[in-house]
């Protein structure tokens, strides 16, 4: 039987909600599922300290290394046992590998060519000078932290008149002059890497910012396919429609029809193969740059007034999607493509 490995930065899975899932599936589908953390590895005598779920209830084990792993604990925390991970990445094949931050992706793909129509310009700030070059040059501007995540700390800066910008921060406006703007901006490059976009205008017929999560997996054969597609609508005055930052969504095929009419079927195409083709583009790119494959992300893009596709973030840990029960698609395609990669290897 196949031993698939969870790897987490948590000890017990019990913490962990998504983890009985996995389990679950990964026993309906034949093969059983280990979880684990780095520090309960032990190399010398090729076993790991983990949990098997039996008899309705998670039991603590010792097991035999896994056939294949899926990493599913936080990038930060697991730095801290990369040797561990290291080791067993010369050995055990993963599933899942970082793309990398919102920088490097836009760099790789502008490099690359194929999808540079569709990326929006990206200028990594480190001094007021640069910030001042782009905020004239562009006038209405998106100023976010690289690192950034769940649409936090985005701000949306607007050129107004002399001496006098609109900012806008967490759903609120106002109005600010330029000694306020260069105190703010001179701080948060002290502090962290900031990128600046020019602003993007994806917004709803009722005026609300959206954009579309496109999330793509492989699945059993290793092949691309997409989990969903969905809407996300932010409040009316926010610029990001982020979940996590008061945003809501819904399903796809309505809100097309509500905000496209009758050519509603045409921009549900356009994103169905756009989003697998730019699966398969960073999955290309991994392959080349760090001889990696990847077997999930999940694409925000918005649509302007001239329905464009515009790539707002490429993430490599997108997460299940917040409704429609399509939480176990998600966990099936991750089970099926695990025991592809090991009956690949054999």
């Amino acid at each position: 039987m196949i031993l698939i490995g969870m790897l987490h930065h948590r000890r017990n899975p019990i913490k962990v909600k998504k983890s009985y899932a996995y389990a679950a599936v990964a026993k309906a589908e034949g093969a059983e599922l280990l979880f684990f953390s780095p520090g309960r590895v032990d190399f010398e005598q090729k076993i790991i300290n983990g949990y098997l779920y039996k008899n309705g209830k998670w039991q603590e084990v010792k097991s035999r290394f896994p056939d294949v792993i899926y990493n599913a604990g936080s990038p930060d925390k697991l730095k801290e046992q990369q040797r561990v991970i290291d080791n067993l990445k010369s050995n055990i094949p993963f599933t899942t590998h970082s793309i990398g931050n919102k920088l490097s992706v836009y760099y790789r793909l502008k490099l690359d060519g194929t999808f540079k129509n569709y990326l929006i310009p990206s200028h990594n700030i480190l001094s007021l000078k640069q910030f001042y070059h782009y905020l004239n040059h562009y006038r209405k501007i998106v100023f976010k932290p690289v690192n950034g995540h769940k649409g936090q700390n985005i701000v949306y800066i607007e050129i107004i008149e002399n001496n006098k910008f609109l900012f806008r921060i967490n759903n609120k406006d106002k109005y600010i002059n330029e000694s306020v703007l260069k105190e703010y901006v001179t701080n948060k490059i002290k502090i962290d890497r900031f990128i600046i976009q020019p602003y993007i205008k994806s917004v709803t017929k009722s005026g609300n910012a959206f954009d579309f999560r496109l999330h793509t997996q492989k699945d059993g054969s290793g092949k691309w396919v997409i989990t969903s597609i969905y809407p996300r609508i932010g409040p009316l005055g926010s610029i990001v429609s982020n979940i996590n930052s008061g945003g809501a969504t819904n399903y796809l095929e309505p809100f097309l029809k509500q905000e496209y009419g009758e050519m509603h079927y045409n921009v549900k195409q356009y994103l169905e193969q756009f989003s697998l083709k730019l699966a398969k583009k960073m999955d290309e790119l991994q392959k080349k740059y760090f001889n990696e494959t990847i077997d999930e992300i999940g694409i925000d893009v918005g649509l302007d007034e001239h329905d464009k596709i515009w790539i707002f973030e490429v993430n490599w840990r997108p997460g299940c999607p917040p409704t429609f029960y399509l939480e176990l698609d998600v966990v099936k395609n991750m089970i099926n493509y695990a025991m592809y990669l090991v009956k690949k290897r054999d």
